[in-house]
């Protein structure tokens, strides 16, 4: 049985859950990270050399790095839906799956941990407001692209790439803040909310 070693309260171990729940994965569970069993330990920088969630643990495989481990699950199950084979799709699949990882997920991490996860490591006005309005010119850009497909990320169809980025979503409506109106992203959301990975892993399961 697939292993997932992380939080779940860790947006990048539930892009894991949400790709397992989609395919169909059978998977366990276990709690690493703040709050839980420090990454710090020997046994998990002997999986993960960089101390973060998540690790699973497929067989004789031991891989890190949240997109990635999507990717894997998709290729192994032989989910073309979610990931194509063609490479101008694929391409265009891991491309906002890049961006999502380093450009949004940046643009939003200090705002979310000094105003959803009232953090007190992240108190610096500036940095918040400089966070804010990092996120709002990533949401504008996401809102652009989704006025384009009229549905998901990449076109008409659901694939990888919606689950870093609707995970990403979520964490807008779910911190709060007066945020501006992007009409494009918010019929997205509630397309997702339709998925039962997202209800479980995403909209239904706290910032």
């Amino acid at each position: 049985m697939l292993k997932v070693l992380g939080k779940s309260s860790s947006i990048n171990v539930r892009k894991v859950l949400w790709t397992c729940d989609e395919i169909g994965v059978v998977f366990e569970r276990e709690d690493w990270g703040a709050g839980f069993r420090s990454t710090r330990e020997p046994a998990f920088l002997a999986l993960n050399p960089n101390g973060l969630v998540p690790v699973v643990i497929d067989g004789d495989e031991i891989l890190r790095e949240s997109n990635t481990i999507v990717r894997y699950l998709a290729v192994k199950h032989g989910r073309t839906d979610l990931l194509p084979e063609a490479a101008p799709g694929r391409a265009r699949v891991e491309m906002w799956m890049d961006w999502q990882a380093t450009e949004f997920n940046n643009a939003w991490r200090y705002a979310f941990q000094a105003l959803a996860r009232k953090n007190p490591a992240f108190n610096d006005p500036a940095q918040i407001a400089h966070s804010l309005r990092a996120w709002t010119d990533h949401m504008e850009i996401l809102d652009a692209q989704l006025a384009k497909t009229r549905a998901f990320v990449t076109g008409p169809h659901f694939t990888a790439a919606d689950i870093p980025i609707g995970l990403s979503a979520h964490r807008w409506f779910a911190t709060p803040f007066e945020r501006r109106a992007f009409s494009a992203v918010e019929d997205y959301y509630e397309r997702l909310s339709q998925r039962p990975g997202f209800m479980t892993h995403g909209r239904g399961g706290g910032a």
